[in-house]
């Protein structure tokens, strides 16, 4: 009976590449999946039911809880050892974690930043019309953009962008094996424990010196806890916001009536619409979130049991067609919009602010400066990351 359930994550389709896989669809809102180890958690995919499940209390983030279905093996090691992001966490251990950040990743203080974002987009577009032409977008601008954002937000060395880049890319695959995550995360850990205590010699204003100004002076927060938060921030703010960034730019390459539009207007609502849109089309976040029930519950007419671990399929959900019209359709003025794409409930994407920020940034401008951007290679020829957490295109070489 095992054997015969579709292995998940589900291979997409050949054709266009921004759709989920079709498999989805024809499995139901609420069937098993086979996962690389062998557990048999339920997949969700129906967009009332991931909210609900994402609302209810009793469907446990803790990943220590067994029957939680792990991402792979090096995820597992890494979650079985004194590293822990809050977001496996359930409260109040979650909350008191998440409220240290909660300040730092605010609309107040991201609005704040907008200048210095603005900044950084101009500079990297003039880098680009002052470099070769083409050049490959992904590692000179949609992953320059945040790994700079980081560096400015968090107060660490704009010369060890590519480390973290590296490290980023690495924990999130599916494919790099056991002792080489765990390697790479007691590297990344020690380089941060490094800048945490020159931060605590010498303060510094910034998201990494206050956190070692507040929460770890006052004692309110132990060393690890701290490297757990900014290790958190560090690799998903990379590879989510890098990821649409370039794969929001091709899709838009694939849809020319409606990147006319962008690159035409300066107006902020339209900006701001479009970034949603793309974010529940693309849904770059394609491993699910993970739960595990801590009591009996019917979700959806099927009873899913105490221990019983659950995938939660939100690039599904912004795809169902009872809330989204013509789901599969990119359409720039979409509205009103109720993605997923920062999840839902307590554990709701807290760099939400930040990634929209990014984003209508470099939507607003990228296609406005450089109004013939477009496709250096056939859009079949491009490959695309397929086996890690963040789906998105490997390279995506451009000219103009």
């Amino acid at each position: 009976m095992t054997d015969a359930l579709p292995a998940f994550p589900m291979a997409r389709a050949t054709g266009c590449p921004f759709d989920p896989p079709p498999q989805l669809r024809k499995a139901g809102p609420i069937s098993r999946v086979r996962l690389w180890n062998g557990a048999t958690p339920w997949q969700i995919t129906g967009y009332d039911d991931l909210r609900a499940v994402l609302s209810d209390q009793r469907f446990s983030a803790d990943s220590r809880h067994d029957g939680y279905p792990h991402q792979s093996a090096s995820v597992r090691a890494r979650q079985s050892t004194a590293y822990r992001a809050f977001i496996a966490m359930d409260d109040p251990e979650h909350a008191r974690l998440r409220r240290m950040l909660t300040a730092e990743l605010s609309a107040k203080r991201v609005e704040a930043m907008r200048p210095q974002l603005q900044r950084i987009v101009d500079d990297l577009i003039d880098d680009l019309l002052a470099g070769p032409n083409p050049v490959d977008l992904v590692p000179a601008f949609a992953f320059a953009v945040p790994s700079l954002t980081l560096c400015l937000l968090l107060g660490l060395p704009l010369a060890d962008r590519d480390f973290f880049r590296t490290t980023s890319r690495k924990l999130l695959s599916w494919t790099t094996p056991v002792e080489e995550a765990m390697l790479i995360s007691r590297e990344l850990r020690a380089y941060l424990v490094e800048v945490i205590a020159a931060k605590q010699h010498s303060p510094t204003d910034d998201l990494i010196g206050r956190l070692a100004a507040g929460p770890l002076a006052a004692g309110a927060a132990t060393v690890d806890e701290i490297l757990d938060l900014i290790v958190q921030v560090l690799i998903a703010g990379h590879e989510t916001t890098g990821n649409m960034i370039a794969l929001g730019t091709l899709a838009l390459l694939a849809h020319p009536g409606q990147l006319a539009e962008l690159r035409t207007t300066t107006d902020p609502q339209t900006i701001a619409t479009a970034t949603d849109e793309l974010l529940r089309y693309l849904s770059v976040v394609h491993d699910g979130r993970r739960r595990v029930a801590t009591a009996d519950i019917e979700i959806g007419g099927r009873l899913i049991r105490a221990g019983e671990g659950v995938v939660l399929l939100l690039e599904a959900g912004n795809r169902d067609h009872t809330v989204f019209p013509d789901p599969d359709r990119l359409d720039i003025h979409r509205r009103p919009h109720r993605h997923l794409a920062f999840g839902h409930g307590t554990h709701l994407c807290l760099g939400q602010p930040l990634a929209r920020a990014e984003l209508r940034t470099v939507y607003g401008t990228l296609y406005r400066r450089i109004p013939t951007l477009r496709l250096a290679i056939p859009l079949e020829e491009l490959e695309f990351e397929r086996e890690t957490v963040v789906y998105g295109v490997r390279t995506l070489p451009v000219e103009w």
